[in-house]
């Protein structure tokens, strides 16, 4: 009598490992001169091009809306 083999699942996972907690990713497109000026911006302030495409988002997002200036220059 030949005695079974017991086969054990294998543990790992195929494909990306779950991140809990990470940011979520957002893929675009750029044209070939935003990207450059994105790349130019980044080394000159010591960023990789993520990095920098993250600060020049922040920056835009903390100035005023561009309607709203207009307004404010017309009453000026």
């Amino acid at each position: 009598m030949q005695s079974k083999k017991i086969v054990k699942p294998n543990p790992r996972k195929v494909g990306r490992p779950i991140t809990i907690g990470a940011e979520r990713f957002v893929g675009m497109r750029l044209p070939s001169a935003l990207l450059d000026a994105v790349d130019k911006w980044g080394a000159a302030n010591d960023a990789s091009r993520s990095e920098a495409i993250r600060r020049l988002i922040e920056r835009g997002l903390a100035t005023e809306p561009t309607a709203k200036r207009r307004a404010a220059k017309r009453e000026q």
